[in-house]
């Protein structure tokens, strides 16, 4: 048996409820690690309130998470890329969620070795947010020396990243952001910093190559107008929230699915503009790579708050009040 914070109905921060539960049991390439650390990410909150459910469904009731950072405790029989006894970090898939507990099983293809320098709460903090950031300005952005970014809500968990790996690849970073957190992102590498409250980011970033994009569907309009013709914008939110609200769960994701759909098309059409909505692929290798550049000092995780396992309700509170700097940990062992 283990405990383990998990929901049994869609709804508000209330439904997730601490438990004794049976221990996951690994699968031939299976890893089965004991978690010290678990990240709380927006999308945690979103398939908790079931705005989600009509892409991911699971079978309730389910332990949320999909970022961790632990030990590991057992192997499967196929497992060759850790042992027992490694420090791990991973963020799984969303079919196989299960973090926000003192077990949690994970495909050895999606972790790699934690990170030396940094502790067990710090590297929960990167998996999701950095492969997302990663994919975002790497993988679909194409981004080198020279290239210029605008990084929407650089003090999120994803901006925090995004804003560090596009320095280290030599970019010229512009990212949005209130001005209480405008000196932290300056010190993670930001050079121009652009208080949403007060100033128009059509004119501070007009014509650069690539936006990523944190804010939805309301903004696509404003980041065409200020990419550059030819530019790419990365899209990370998809408006599935707010139209699953309004329409329900299988008519919302068919209506932000057509959103997106047009504005591919007019975003082509109009400038050129490769429109690219994505979300985190979860990679062993990319992950080993991002625990290179952490313990190279070229990234560091960015913690809001951390809270125990048994607080994951006010920590899905803290997160969907919009105001983290950073991640919000959830402290389980060690």
């Amino acid at each position: 048996m283990m405990r383990a914070v998990r929901f049994k109905s869609y709804g508000a921060a209330d439904v997730l409820a601490l438990e004794d539960i049976p221990a996951p049991t690994p699968g031939p390439r299976d890893v089965l690690v004991e978690v010290h650390a678990a990240a709380v990410n927006p999308v945690d909150c979103k398939i908790r309130g079931g705005s989600h459910r009509a892409i991911i469904r699971p079978m309730l009731p389910v332990v949320p998470g999909m970022d961790l950072a632990g030990v590991v405790r057992s192997v499967g029989s196929r497992v060759t890329r850790v042992r027992v006894g490694d420090e791990v970090f991973a963020s799984p898939n969303h079919h196989r969620m299960g973090s926000y507990a003192e077990l949690a099983i994970v495909d050895e293809r999606e972790l790699a070795l934690k990170p030396r320098s940094v502790s067990h709460q710090q590297a929960a903090s990167l998996p999701l947010v950095a492969l997302t950031a990663w994919d975002a300005l790497v993988t679909r952005g194409k981004i080198g020396p020279g290239s210029r970014v605008l990084i929407q809500a650089g003090d999120g968990g994803v901006g925090t990243a995004a804003i560090q790996i596009a320095k280290h690849f030599g970019a010229e970073v512009l990212t949005t952001c209130s001005s209480a957190n405008a000196e932290a992102v300056r010190e993670l590498g930001a050079d121009v910093v652009i208080d949403y409250h007060t100033s128009s980011y059509e004119d501070a970033a007009r014509g650069c190559d690539l936006i990523v994009d944190s804010l939805g569907p309301v903004h696509w309009r404003r980041e065409l107008a200020t990419v550059k013709r030819g530019g790419r914008i990365v899209g990370l939110a998809t408006g599935l929230p707010a139209a699953t609200a309004r329409f329900g769960p299988v008519l919302g994701a068919a209506v932000a699915l057509a959103q997106i759909a047009r504005f591919v098309v007019r975003a082509r059409l109009a400038k050129n503009v490769r429109f690219v909505p994505m979300s985190r692929t979860p990679d062993g290798d990319t992950l080993a790579r991002i625990a290179e550049l952490v313990d190279g000092g070229a990234i560091r995780p960015v913690i809001d708050s951390v809270l125990p396992l048994e607080r994951a309700g006010d920590a899905h509170r803290r997160v969907e009040s919009g105001h983290c700097r950073g991640k919000v940990v959830l402290a389980i062992a060690g």
